[in-house]
């Protein structure tokens, strides 16, 4: 099998002209926690140095405050060495602190030291941190080995300002009188008491009411709970203000007949004009509707089976109702003739699906600009669901649309398993999966969170970079498990920078709660887009 590189290609020894007789690495439960790899990440492996492994930026998240590195001479005799640290922004990240001393001789034996690195919570910030290790291999012959290591630290303002100095510094702390303490509490308590008191007085005055869903914390669940009410009789892109969220499941009969009864739409007001895509069952035509909307229309054909039929309806209601700028879903649907129900979303002329669009040769003029413009729109989009507690659970290429203004917008997935059926594949279960798609847990267990949409849209990026190549080509689908638990991942596309690939492979961790949210995932896109446009 080709292409069988690491995440980052850590593990690939490009250029080896450097010697010194010791071994420098990341033990196996510290490249877990980094990279999300169950592997050893040797810089130096027996005299050998991994000059690639030392020239990419390793991200630190936020939650993690220290690294660690293992070492051992293999001189026969403890080895001298210097250490120095430095960040680019100390205000952020004051010096990160040692374990060991600055200056001292590396063990024969296997030792590892950590590096603390403790925000100051002040800003928001990611801190690019610069650790140099000399290593001294012949005093007479001033050998020495010189290591430059570079950490890019992510951190978060913080209300409360983290206390960084050291222990050889004096504090002044101003510790509160026991009574004072004692009047806090009790006053705190009598407070608590008191609003009590009126919250109730209130509800009790205004009488039984029905409580309204709390949206500051949603309930994730694996069906789009709608966000805007469609009516028929409005334009698709006016969204109601009065709308409410479903409390049922799209998949349960009675939520799914409710919301196609909302929206249905005469067939004699839809008109096919031009036949886009075509499957085994499924069709994509473009079409008006009214004589002056301009539509999507998505349908299949008299073979299609009732079971095709239905779920053609229900995975087209997985976003009924989502109104944001970065979503294209349904806004009419037609079941007048219930073999081959119409399904209709609001489209322009020019709009294309982004795998096909990909596809074309006028794609291969797209730049790192373009591309991570894109991947900020879809973020937010993505954000915008997560927000209302909404999982996709099948984020790809094939289910967005492009216009000629590279605009791109996320669709649901209905009619993808016969439209892209290279895409899914059935691994002895009889259920049609994007297998190269899914995350480990999504994969073995079925497990769906905003992490396994997270993963997904990891390699979403990677399609928009490759031109929407087939991700994981060289492996078959009933090896993909194995080559993801060995910390193999998808190698990094020519031309892409590494701050867009480090991006993509941070959404590929083994650990959900390593996995950047895709609040976090706007932020790091819309950064690079700033650096990218800053002097264009």
């Amino acid at each position: 099998m080709r292409n069988l590189t690491q995440i980052f290609g850590l593990f690939l020894l490009l250029s080896t002209t450097a010697y010194g007789s010791f071994n420098l690495y990341l033990n196996e439960h510290e490249t877990m926690r980094l990279l999300g790899l169950s592997a050893e990440l040797y810089y130096v492996r027996e005299g050998l140095i991994n000059k690639y492994a030392l020239t990419f930026t390793v991200p630190v998240g936020e939650n993690i405050r220290d690294i660690a590195f293992t070492w051992q001479s293999l001189a026969g005799r403890p080895l001298p060495y210097k250490i120095n640290i430095a960040t680019t922004d100390p205000v952020v990240l004051p010096r990160p602190q040692l374990n060991i001393s600055r200056i001292g001789e590396m063990p024969q034996d296997i030792q590892t030291f950590a590096i603390e690195m403790r925000c100051s919570g002040v800003r928001a910030a990611e801190v690019d941190v610069t650790i140099s290790i000399e290593v001294t291999l012949n005093r007479a012959t001033n050998n020495v080995t010189e290591l430059v290591f570079t950490r890019r630290k992510v951190c978060l303002q913080s209300d409360v300002v983290e206390d960084h100095t050291d222990d050889t510094t004096s504090h002044t702390n101003i510790a509160k009188p026991p009574n004072a303490i004692i009047t806090l509490i009790v006053g705190g308590i009598l407070a608590m008491i008191v609003v009590a008191i009126l919250i109730s007085v209130a509800y009790c005055a205004r009488g039984p009411s029905k409580r309204k869903p709390h949206l500051s914390q949603p309930v994730r669940t694996s069906s789009f709970q709608r966000l805007q009410t469609h009516s028929s009789s409005l334009a698709p892109s006016i969204c109601p203000t009065n709308a409410t969220l479903p409390r049922s499941k799209c998949s349960e009969p009675e939520e799914l007949h409710r919301r196609i009864s909302e929206i249905t739409v005469q067939r004699c007001r839809v008109r096919l004009s031009s036949l886009l895509q075509e499957g085994t069952f499924g069709r994509v035509y473009r079409g008006t509707y009214n004589d002056t909307q301009e539509v999507l229309v998505k349908t299949v054909g008299q073979q299609a089976n009732q079971t095709q039929v239905s779920l053609l309806l229900q995975e087209g209601m997985n976003l009924y109702g989502a109104c944001h700028v970065g979503i294209l879903s349904v806004f009419g649907v037609s079941i007048e003739d219930h073999t081959a129900p119409f399904l209709l979303y609001a489209s322009d002329n020019n709009t294309k699906n982004l795998k096909l669009f990909l596809q074309e040769p006028i794609a291969r003029t797209l730049t790192t600009i373009q591309i991570v413009k894109m991947s900020s729109q879809l973020a937010a989009a993505i954000c915008h669901l997560h927000a209302h507690g909404v999982l996709h659970k099948d984020i790809a290429a094939r289910n967005c649309v492009i216009d000629d203004d590279l605009t791109v917008k996320l669709t649901d997935n209905s009619l993808s398993r016969d439209l892209f059926p290279q895409d899914y594949h059935c691994l002895g279960d009889r259920e049609n999966r994007p297998v190269k798609w899914l995350s480990l847990e999504a994969l073995t267990k079925k497990q769906f969170s905003e992490a396994s949409d997270a993963w997904a849209f990891g390699v979403l990026i990677w399609e928009l970079c490759t031109l929407a190549k087939s991700p994981y080509n060289d492996i078959d689908a009933f090896e993909i498990e194995n080559y993801l638990r060995d910390g193999y991942r998808l190698v990094q596309p020519l031309n892409c920078p590494d701050e867009l690939f480090t991006i993509m492979a941070y959404c590929w961790a083994v650990s959900i709660l390593e996995r950047p949210t895709f609040q976090q995932l706007q932020f790091c896109l819309q950064d690079f887009y700033n650096q990218l446009t800053r002097y264009v």
